[in-house]
């Protein structure tokens, strides 16, 4: 029986891919990220007829230098975190991993760009390519649209090597036992009135198009993971916060649940809901005075959370009568993501 020579046996390549980031704070800048951002059909999914007017023509412009000046605040000496944490995640997953993988990291808009990143796996001439989106809860907008974009740029190569994709790791035990660490940290540092896992929303019609024969009602139908709602995004959040909260043995009634960064100041439909903002607002009249904030949908710190959930949401609940408002800080380059990653990789 004859055996393939370990010397015929090329590397694993590994793509990690985040959301992206301008090149900098300047508005032109961010007016160029936005562009590219809310014209992809998954994100705002509307006719290019519809889609590419209303953005490029009045939202983007509007929402460009107002943004910069976000980003300002977020930007650090390194640059902006989303990307630093993303380059130094790959370093340290690729010391893990070792000589036998091949670790690349691009984004899904800007730079560093997919195809660059593709590329370099493709001169190294990789055994096959295992492609992790660092979202852990699967989106259409988010994780689909990396895999499109994926398929879209090998698509045109000549020769394909065996490609796979780590859909999400909602569950993975390595995700939440890093980030309920992080948790229980900050729950040393004070004592807690209640905890809220805040997480990006989308709009309940990217939900309810994702629906397995009609499954979802955007109801009680999250209250259990099934197969039925395995890729619904809001059926993830509402399993990731279970699961956080077991790992730092939270009762029910003792966290939250909610969804931020809604667009629906210009698009008038329904977000998922409850809106984090809203809720917020109501604690302090509830005796809810000392707040733990996660942002579970996020793995580096970034402009939605450490401006949205660690400063702005802060203040409103301060405004409203809170006392204490504390961000969890995000898993960026943490041993503990470090050694999950490398397992996710590892297990697929």
């Amino acid at each position: 029986m004859s055996s393939t020579p370990a010397s015929s046996k090329g590397r694993i390549g590994v793509l990690l891919v985040n959301l992206g980031t301008p090149d900098s704070p300047q508005t032109s800048d961010v007016r160029r990220y936005l562009n590219e951002f809310l014209t992809d059909a998954r994100v705002i999914d509307m006719p290019a007829a519809v889609r590419y007017p209303l953005f490029q023509g009045l939202v983007v412009p509007l929402r460009a230098p107002k943004s910069a000046k976000i980003y300002q605040q977020l930007w650090t000496d390194r640059g902006s975190p989303l990307l630093y944490h993303g380059l130094d995640l790959k370093k340290l997953v690729q010391e893990k991993l070792g000589k036998d993988y091949l670790v690349a990291f691009g984004m899904r808009y800007q730079k560093p760009s997919i195809e660059l990143a593709l590329q370099e796996l493709r001169d190294a001439a990789v055994e096959r390519i295992i492609v992790l989106p660092l979202f852990p809860q699967y989106a259409a907008a988010s994780t689909g649209s990396v895999q499109q974009k994926v398929m879209d740029i090998v698509s045109k190569w000549w020769v394909v090597p065996t490609i796979s994709f780590i859909s999400s790791f909602t569950d993975d035990p390595g995700f939440i036992a890093s980030f309920a660490a992080l948790g229980l940290q900050e729950m040393q540092k004070h004592d807690y009135d209640h905890v809220v896992f805040s997480y990006h929303g989308i709009p309940e019609r990217h939900v309810l198009k994702g629906s397995q024969n009609g499954y979802c009602k955007l109801s009680s139908c999250c209250n259990h993971y099934n197969k039925n709602n395995r890729y619904c995004y809001r059926a993830q959040c509402y399993e990731t916060s279970r699961l956080l909260a077991k790992a730092m043995n939270l009762a029910p009634e003792q966290y939250t649940v909610t969804f931020q960064s809604r667009l629906q100041s210009r698009l008038r439909d329904p977000w998922l809901q409850p809106y984090t903002d809203e809720v917020l607002k109501e604690f302090p009249a509830k005796g809810i005075h000392n707040v733990l904030a996660f942002s579970p949908a996020f793995v580096a710190d970034c402009l939605e959370t450490t401006i949205e959930v660690g400063t702005e949401f802060k203040e409103m609940f301060e405004q409203a009568g809170g006392k204490h408002w504390q961000l969890v800080p995000s898993l960026n380059a943490n041993p503990m993501w470090v050694d999950a990653v490398a397992d996710l990789v590892h297990r697929n």
